[in-house]
């Protein structure tokens, strides 16, 4: 299911411990985005603060959702830029020149950048910050956030698989009455053949022999047509998908093999058509199927 959710928690909030080295004015910024999937497909964007924490992060993903492509990115940044720290000249210098000594001896070495610069000259390298308190709190904070969008989202889906579950049932209950008359109009048919073939007046007796085998003829027509068992099968596969919309929880790949089903239903319930009328009910029934199967997609 879709679904986006963040949070933010200063440092001084995450961390127990007043001596961590942990500045007041440093953030940390969490978002999660969901997006529909059958199965569970988890990517983490983290900082290299934070790499280690990766595990943590996942396992309270995992515990929470099942189902969909979900990233998470997490972020630290300057609560007040105006806070940031003057840099002494001289430490740049000397940065600079150990730089440059570093690289005539390894031409490949990639540069210093912006941010490790400041950390050298802030000091705060040799008292790394510690986030493993701040990681789930902040975590469970988006997942709530999460969590609640989805629900909502549940709801509507819910909404339009039961009116798409009512109209099935309406499509079917439509083609229960028509299979005895097709089955009197072709037994009436065969009748009519039968009088032309043996060269009968109209009105004229039928001989028994041509009446039974036109009733024989009738009766195989109707086992062949006869969508009963299809249409009671479906009834069960809609009861229980009503049922399990209900119910809630971990619901979404039981619906899909109840999708499956329903589909399966409707093909030979199509295959014994003998009449526009059953032909259209039949596709009527395959498009309202293709939308619920669509929409189980979201559903966790």
């Amino acid at each position: 299911m879709t679904g986006y959710a963040s949070a933010q928690l200063g440092a001084s909030q995450g961390n127990t411990s007043t001596e961590s080295g942990t500045p007041p004015n440093r953030r940390l910024g969490l978002e999660i985005r969901s997006v529909n999937s059958r199965f569970l497909d988890l990517s983490l964007r983290l900082p290299d603060e934070l790499r280690a924490l990766e595990p943590v992060l996942r396992t309270l993903v995992t515990q929470k959702i099942k189902r969909g492509k979900v990233e998470v990115r997490a972020w630290l940044e300057q609560a007040d830029t105006a806070a940031l720290p003057d840099v002494n000249p001289r430490l740049l210098q000397r940065l600079g020149s150990l730089q440059d000594a570093v690289q005539s001896w390894m031409p490949e070495a990639s540069p210093l950048s912006v941010a490790e610069v400041l950390r050298f000259c802030t000091g705060s390298s040799a008292t790394p910050e510690d986030w493993s308190s701040a990681i789930p709190a902040v975590a469970q904070q988006a997942l709530e956030a999460l969590l609640q969008a989805r629900a909502q989202e549940g709801e509507r889906l819910a909404t339009m698989l039961h009116e798409r579950v009512s109209q099935l049932r309406a499509l079917a209950l439509q083609a229960v009455p028509l299979v005895p008359r097709l089955v009197e109009q072709q037994r009436q048919r065969f009748m009519e053949r039968w009088k032309e073939a043996m060269g009968l007046a109209e009105g004229s007796a039928t001989p028994e022999a041509a009446q039974d085998r036109a009733l024989s003829e009738a009766t195989a027509f109707a086992i062949r047509i006869d969508v009963a068992e299809e249409v009671t099968r479906l009834q069960s596969h809609l009861d229980e998908i009503e049922r399990l919309l209900r119910q809630g929880g971990d619901i979404g790949k039981r619906l899909d093999f109840l999708i499956q089903e329903l589909h399966r239903e409707a093909n030979t319930f199509g295959s014994k058509s003998a009449a526009l009328e059953l032909t259209r009910i039949s596709v009527d029934m395959k498009v309202l199927i293709e939308q619920m199967r669509e929409q189980v997609q979201n559903i966790e």
